[in-house]
């Protein structure tokens, strides 16, 4: 936006942010900012106070890496979850796709991401050190692969089995069953979809 645009400066600044968020483009930052500024300042501030209040009290849960308040998060300290059973996956937004099923009562592992080296993303960059030491500590009897059926999900996938498998053979490692259609997203499959894909997981 230029700076003879009209805005004052402060109104440009508000709009430069919106329009930074995933699917706002300046139109959308445009009415969004006006709806804001047609608000009470009380009601104003309350959205200025969530975001505060969420990037000073969510973190990343120290045992699994999913976005919590409390450490460990609900699940991990949830006694009837068998910890033994460990979903992986690759954002916290594929944990709770995965949750809303119903299906899993086991626990997850969140990697912070996928390999994908056109885009700097590396082995070192994700969560997969602390699976392994996860593994070391001889709680878990089983690894799913819950990644995304992408090429890079299904990368990441296979790296994972390599190192794991090659540092400790005996562990059975599954990944969801093909309900998920190829090149999709957890995060947007349904409810019958996940459920199938985890009750009818595969070996390795």
């Amino acid at each position: 936006m230029s700076a003879n645009s009209g805005y004052t400066q402060s109104v440009q600044r508000l709009m430069q942010e919106l329009a930074r968020l995933p699917g706002i483009g300046m139109r959308s930052a445009e009415r969004i900012a006006f709806h804001l500024l047609k608000q009470s300042p009380e009601d104003a501030m309350k959205l200025a106070d969530a975001i505060h209040e969420v990037k000073t009290r969510i973190r990343h849960c120290t045992v699994c890496y999913n976005l919590t308040e409390a450490d460990p998060c609900n699940i991990c300290a949830d006694p009837v979850r068998d910890r033994g059973l460990v979903c992986v996956v690759e954002q916290p937004k594929d944990l709770l796709a995965l949750e809303s099923a119903g299906m899993f009562k086991g626990v997850y592992h969140v990697l912070l991401g996928r390999i994908a080296p056109l885009e700097g993303i590396e082995p070192g960059d994700l969560t997969i050190d602390a699976l392994a030491e996860r593994v070391a500590s001889g709680t878990v009897r089983e690894l799913i692969m819950g990644t995304n059926p992408t090429m890079e999900g299904d990368g990441t996938a296979l790296y994972i089995q390599s190192v794991l498998q090659g540092r400790f053979p005996d562990m059975p490692i599954t990944r969801l069953a093909r309900g998920l259609p190829a090149g999709s997203s957890i995060e947007y499959a349904n409810r019958n979809i996940l459920a199938d894909a985890i009750s009818g997981r595969q070996r390795m």
